[in-house]
C-alpha cells in the first residue's frame, strides 16, 4: 500500500493489475476502509485488465484524520443537526469527491470507471457532476440521488447505524456483525465468521468512530443532486438490492431514471452487503461490471 498527499490530507491506497490498463476507482461506504473491496474482488477485476484503485477515504482507515476543534465537537454538531439546525460541517461530500480525483490526479489518469457503494456511490456521483472529464464511466452501488422525499431507512437500520461504537475490540466486533446483519438482506444466508474476521481487520488497522461521525455529518447535508445527475452525459450503470433496508430501492430506480440512459440492474435478495467475493451477490455484481466497463472501454 502507499499514500498520496493531495487536497492538505494523506490518502492511503492500493492498486491490482497493470497501469496500463483501463482504470476503476472504487469508492468505500460510510466508515468504512478499502477493506470494504475484498482482495479477490479487486484481484478479479484486474485479472479482466483493469488497473484497480481501491483507498481510505478521509477520516478512515490509514488516511488523514480530521480532528475536532473542541472535544465532542463532532458530536454537538450532530445533534444540532437533527434539530434542524445550521452547522458547518468539517468538511463535504465535495471535499471528498475532490480528494478522489486528487488521487487520480497523483496517479496520472486522465480518465477512469469510477465506481462507489452507498456513501461512496454519492461520492462517485458528485465526482462525476464536477468532473464528468474524468469519468469513463460511473457506477453506482446501493446509493441515493440524495433527494429528502425518498423513503426513510427502516427504523432498526436507522437505530443500528447510528448506535456509537464501543472502544473494545471483541465488543466492536459483536456491534459490527449485528449491524451487518440488520443491513444485509435476506436472499442468502448471512455470514457471521466471515464478517467477524472482517470487523477484527477493520479494528485492528482503524477505530475512528469520531471520522465516521465526521462523514455521517457530510453524507446528512448531501445537497439534492437529481437535476445534476439529469445533465450527465457518461455512460452509468446503477445497482441496488430490493431487500435494502437502508437504502430502500426507490434510491437506485430514482438514480437511474435521473441519469440520462442509466443502466439499472435489481439484485434479488440484496440490502446493504459488502463486497465480499463469498457473497453471491457480488459475484454476479462483477460480471455485471466488467461487462459494463468492457461496454466504455478506453485504454490509459
Amino acid at each position: 500500500m502507499a499514500q498520496v498527499r493531495t487536497n492538505c490530507i494523506n490518502l492511503e491506497y492500493e492498486t491490482f493489475g497493470s497501469s496500463t490498463f483501463p482504470a476503476i476507482l472504487l469508492i468505500s461506504r460510510l466508515g468504512g476502509q478499502l477493506l470494504d473491496w475484498d482482495e479477490s474482488l479487486c484481484e478479479a477485476i484486474a485479472h479482466r485488465g483493469y488497473f484497480v484503485i481501491r483507498f481510505d477515504n478521509r477520516d478512515s482507515g490509514l488516511s488523514s484524520k480530521i480532528m475536532d476543534p473542541a472535544p465532542g465537537a463532532a458530536a454537538k454538531m450532530f445533534k444540532a443537526l437533527m434539530n434542524g439546525e445550521s452547522v458547518t460541517p468539517p468538511y463535504t461530500i465535495q471535499d471528498m469527491a475532490e480528494d478522489a480525483v486528487g488521487l487520480l490526479d497523483a496517479l496520472r489518469i486522465t480518465r477512469a470507471h469510477i465506481c462507489g457503494i452507498s456513501m461512496g456511490g454519492v461520492i462517485a456521483q458528485t465526482l462525476a457532476i464536477r468532473h464528468s472529464e474524468r469519468v469513463q464511466s460511473l457506477i453506482s452501488i446501493y446509493s441515493t440521488t440524495g433527494n429528502p422525499d425518498l423513503p426513510a431507512p427502516r427504523a432498526e437500520a436507522v437505530k443500528v447505524l447510528f448506535e456509537p461504537a464501543p472502544a473494545n475490540r471483541s465488543a466492536y466486533i459483536d456491534y459490527m456483525v449485528d449491524l451487518f446483519k440488520v443491513i444485509s438482506g435476506t436472499g442468502i444466508p448471512f455470514d457471521s465468521e466471515s464478517h467477524r474476521l472482517l470487523a477484527g481487520r477493520y479494528f485492528d488497522r482503524s477505530f475512528s468512530p469520531q471520522g465516521t461521525a465526521h462523514q455521517l455529518i457530510a453524507t446528512l447535508m448531501q445537497p439534492n443532486r437529481h437535476s445534476q445527475l439529469a445533465a450527465l452525459t457518461m455512460p452509468a450503470l446503477v445497482i441496488h438490492g430490493d431487500d435494502d433496508p437502508l437504502m430502500p430501492l426507490a434510491a437506485g430506480r430514482e438514480t437511474a431514471e435521473a441519469i440520462p440512459n442509466a443502466d439499472l440492474v435489481i439484485m434479488q435478495g440484496m440490502g446493504h452487503d459488502l463486497p465480499m467475493m463469498t457473497n453471491s451477490h457480488w459475484a454476479k455484481i462483477l460480471e455485471v461490471m466488467v461487462e459494463h466497463m468492457a461496454a466504455h472501454r478506453a485504454s490509459r
